[in-house]
């Protein structure tokens, strides 16, 4: 699965179940129309009840830059200062949305299927945030990799 390339993402939700965040390069576009986002959850992590109950998320697709952000919000940092890393602004649906994000994709999660520890969220965006910077952050053979256009 190392060999398996992907943006990285920040995932973030607030509302009922509080405000939590995570790293994932588990998402992907489904659809155009209407505009659906999938992302993968472990039913085990620390976040999932947040999720789970706040039915919202936002995907903040990360910049070049953006390693130290990500691995915040990819360890065991509390979530107060996973937060206080970034700079936050609300869309439609009250999740945070990372202002310097390469794109931030506001969602509410519409369907849900379980496969092995994981659930698969469908997710369809509410509102869409696109950033100045064209230089995105992947991850492949478990480091990070910056990308510009040509």
């Amino acid at each position: 699965m190392s060999r398996l390339g992907a943006a990285v993402n920040i995932i973030t939700t607030d509302g009922p179940g509080g405000r939590a965040g995570f790293t994932a390069s588990a998402v992907c576009s489904v659809t155009d129309a209407p505009p659906t986002l999938l992302v993968c959850l472990n039913r085990s992590a620390s976040v999932y009840p947040a999720f789970d109950q706040n039915g919202v998320l936002c995907v903040n697709a990360l910049r070049a830059g953006h390693q130290a952000i990500s691995g915040l919000f990819g360890g065991k940092t509390p979530m107060a200062e996973r937060f206080a890393a970034g700079r936050w602004q609300r869309r439609a649906t009250g999740a945070p949305v990372l202002e310097d994000a390469a794109v931030s994709f506001d969602c509410r999660i519409v369907s849900r299927t379980s496969v092995g520890t994981h659930d698969v969220l469908f997710c369809q965006a509410l509102a869409i945030s696109v950033g100045d910077s064209a230089h995105g952050l992947i991850y492949f053979d478990r480091r990070y990799h910056e990308i510009a256009p040509a």
